[in-house]
């Protein structure tokens, strides 16, 4: 049996220039792999999980951190931890909502190191996935959560697609709620994607939740003024308050004008690989007030077209329930 109690032999470099980064990730992509807060990234290497033959310590490069103001909104660099975005005033006044979902990630001790790019990067946490069976995900023909005796009470509800792993991000359906755009330079380019583009599911990438491609890296998170102050809604369901992931979230970011919600973007987590959009219940509730009465029109619309796996079927009225919270708290 191999030894796993000491990190594997790799090489480490640690530019201090996004162009240097760029160059190292470009020429090493697949073999490379980029370190921020390291929250996932030690324990896929110490179990041998993910053997990569060298790290880009990003933790040196100074324009990837702070948060600023810009003409439309704010900017945040990738290497921001969730500690400074859930404490930084200007993000608690103007965008409460991802202010909380940073503070529901994990324990402050996490938080104090992780970043928002990690966050949003981070693989799904399927154990096994990680436990390094040979599953879809892996390269393998099956996925051992989606059996009969499968262990699947965390897993997706919809669009599963072969693997049934859902997204971990905490900070994810917040950035989807209120448009925020993810800055992604390669070597010689840039791209700027929206963060509801930037998660991918199986059925695009089974090996791969967002669309960075190897060479890629993230470098700045910009949130638009368009939802600065508007009514917000975030809560987390979770077996655990710390160090836990959720069973279901939801972030809700709306507008109302003589009582009525004009617009609104309701966004849930944890139900299937990547954020989940509920078109179909921002669609309904426009025009409406915000009240119980809104809230009995829209009931078990979020869970519509769900497809539960064995144990995870309560995670449907806790959509709907939640919903319902949006629109009555």
């Amino acid at each position: 049996m191999p030894a796993y109690d000491n990190m594997p032999a790799m090489e480490l470099y640690q530019p201090v220039q996004v162009e240097d980064a760029l160059s190292l990730a470009s020429r090493l992509a697949d073999r490379g792999w980029l370190l921020g807060g390291g929250q996932d990234t030690y324990g896929w290497i110490k179990d041998r999980a993910k053997r990569p033959e060298a790290l880009i310590d990003l933790n040196g490069i100074e324009s990837m951190r702070g948060i600023r103001e810009t003409g439309d909104g704010i900017e945040i660099g990738a290497l921001a931890t969730l500690t400074e975005i859930s404490s930084n005033p200007m993000i608690r006044e103007r965008y409460e909502l991802l202010a909380k979902a940073a503070a529901a990630v994990a324990s402050p001790q996490i938080r104090n190191v992780g970043t928002i790019a990690g966050n949003v990067s981070q693989d799904v946490r399927c154990w096994y996935y990680r436990r390094g069976l040979d599953c879809y995900r892996a390269g393998g023909n099956l996925c051992y959560a989606d059996t009969p005796e499968g262990q699947n009470r965390e897993h997706a509800l919809f669009n599963a697609s072969r693997c049934v792993a859902v997204t971990p991000s905490d900070t994810g359906p917040a950035l989807v709620a209120l448009e925020a755009q993810m800055v992604i330079n390669r070597d010689g380019g840039q791209r700027v994607v929206s963060a509801e583009d930037f998660f991918v599911g199986p059925a695009i990438n089974i090996t791969r939740t967002t669309v960075m491609e190897p060479g890629e890296i993230l470098t700045a998170v910009r949130i638009p003024a368009k939802w600065a102050n508007a009514e917000y809604f975030y809560e987390k369901v979770a077996d655990r308050n710390v160090w836990d992931f959720a069973l279901v979230s939801m972030a809700a970011v709306m507008r109302t004008e003589g009582g009525n919600i004009q617009e609104s973007r309701l966004v849930c987590g944890a139900v299937e690989c990547t954020p989940r959009r509920l078109h179909s219940v921002e669609q309904a509730i426009q025009g409406r007030p915000r009240n119980q009465a809104t809230a009995d029109m829209v009931a078990g619309m979020a869970s519509a077209g769900a497809q539960p796996l064995t144990h995870n079927h309560y995670k449907m009225p806790l959509m709907d329930n939640l919903v319902q919270r949006v629109l009555t708290a």
